[in-house]
């Protein structure tokens, strides 16, 4: 591309290697310096400062949180709630959709093609707590026929850990 310098992308264009390193890096570590970031993809600071904001800028890079150990917290109780809508036309979506973002308990909801229509992750201190939320709060969510439960016993990976 005329006119590019070297460590530069296209502002619009498609990604290259180090806006891909650059993800992967903060990926692993969300907190790194700028400086040891660029150190660690090949760039100087500024150039690496510019691609990391413009990913952030194109959505590439939707923001940085702390990791936190659930257990630790007293949240170490895990449901996966499928979820069967009696309505499944557009705005009856878009009004469970709404509604279920409103929960905190609920870490993840999914639209599945399947026998259901939802699979919700849900995170509570134990199992007598998950019973209220889910039969106060997701039992009550706009359009819900009907839900089916499974706790998990074990966690072996946990992407949000």
């Amino acid at each position: 591309m005329a006119g590019k310098k070297d460590g530069e992308s296209a502002s619009d264009g498609p990604l290259d290697s180090f806006d891909r390193r650059i993800i992967d890096v903060l990926r692993d570590d969300g907190r790194i310096s700028v400086t040891e970031l660029a150190q660690r993809v090949g760039l100087s600071k500024t150039p690496c400062q510019v691609r990391m904001r413009r990913l952030i800028a194109r959505g590439y890079i939707l923001g940085f949180r702390a990791v936190v150990d659930p257990a630790r917290l007293g949240l170490d109780h895990i449901a996966f709630t499928e979820v069967k809508l009696s309505d499944t036309r557009e705005a009856a979506l878009d009004e469970f959709r709404r509604a279920v973002l409103r929960i905190p308990e609920v870490e993840e909801c999914h639209m599945i093609a399947s026998s259901f229509d939802y699979l919700l992750k849900v995170r509570t201190a134990d199992i007598r707590r998950y019973r209220e939320v889910l039969g106060e709060r997701i039992s009550a969510l706009p359009h819900v026929a009907n839900t089916s439960t499974f706790v998990a016993m074990e966690t072996i990976r946990d992407a949000a850990v």
